[in-house]
């Protein structure tokens, strides 16, 4: 009898650990850019259970409480976690390069010079497009040469400039996409992404890369999961190569699970957004420095301390 039980017992507790170790890990990601690369790991439903924000915000509040164990964010909102969770959160890889670009109508511009004496249209102030752009203008010396002002809302300034009605502005993808759709006329001029590494290395910063998307993960989660979390990379590596490969194809999946409303647009933004996938060391030397850029332009933008070693996922 009692050997019944203990078999009984033992079995139970394997079932127990069977379906623990079936539990999906939780992922947020935010629509948009920031969740592209994602978009093949949603196919596997077993080993994740994905949840799609429509604002940083609700990533905020998915973190604070647990409900996310790994979240797709901003890069500079991925350090504000950490301050507010009193280093809850690691950043485990960067997934998406600038994803803003300067569109005009205007032929004369094809260089960040051509913008000298114009008023340039924005988005994005007191964030990351604010300083990366303050940053290209400085190491240009056309800060005191270009106007730029600011539209509260992306889709408002790509509204005006469908129409016509703004001729030189920039803004990130995929609004950028729809602009061009919409007004021929337009054209993308320049890739800030770009111009952003045309500056650091006129500052001497080889290594600063404009890094605005990233993936972070809860401490404890990885402290307890690592098996977990390294097959979590393995497998999101290889879905940012499926995307990068095939951008029409990808447009479908990311439609398909909700990341944008629309095959076509998400195709054609795609190859804008510099979806990437860095890790590790290489994921810090590039992000670093852009904390500490952010941090000099406004401590509160990265939660007002800068990242420590333990904020850097290496595995």
């Amino acid at each position: 009898m009692k050997r019944i039980l203990l078999i009984a017992l033992v079995t139970a507790l394997l079932l127990l650990s069977a379906c623990a170790m079936a539990e999906p890990i939780n992922v947020y990601a935010l629509k948009g850019p920031t969740g592209i690369g994602m978009s093949y790991l949603m196919d596997d439903t077993d080993s994740y259970a994905f949840t799609l924000a429509g604002a940083a915000d609700e990533i905020v509040a998915a973190v604070a409480s647990g409900s996310a164990d790994i979240a797709a964010c901003p890069t500079n909102l991925a350090a504000t976690l950490n301050v507010k969770t009193n280093g809850g959160v690691q950043l485990l890889a960067l997934n998406t390069l600038g994803v803003l670009h300067i569109v005009t109508n205007d032929p004369t511009i094809d260089s960040i010079d051509d913008l000298a004496g114009r008023k340039l249209y924005a988005t994005g102030q007191a964030g990351v497009p604010e300083y990366a752009l303050d940053y290209i203008l400085t190491q240009n010396g056309l800060k005191d040469s270009v106007e730029v002002e600011y539209f509260s809302e992306h889709s408002e300034l790509a509204t005006l400039m469908a129409a016509g009605e703004v001729s030189v502005g920039m803004l990130p993808e995929p609004h950028v996409t729809s602009v061009l759709m919409q007004n021929k006329d337009m054209r993308t001029a320049l890739d800030v992404t770009a111009l952003f590494d045309d500056a650091a290395k006129k500052a001497g910063n080889d290594s600063m890369v404009l890094t605005m998307g990233c993936v972070l993960v809860r401490r404890e989660f990885a402290q307890q999961n690592p098996e977990k979390v390294a097959a979590f990379l393995d497998a999101y590596a290889k879905s940012v190569e499926l995307v990068n490969a095939d951008p029409a194809a990808a447009g479908e999946k990311v439609q398909a699970h909700g990341v944008m409303p629309k095959a076509a647009v998400a195709a054609k933004a795609i190859p804008n957004c510099h979806i990437t996938f860095v890790e590790g060391e290489a994921m810090r030397a590039q992000v670093e420095p852009l904390y500490e850029l952010l941090f000099a332009a406004n401590p509160k933008s990265i939660g007002g301390k800068l990242p420590t070693d333990e904020f850097y996922y290496v595995r």
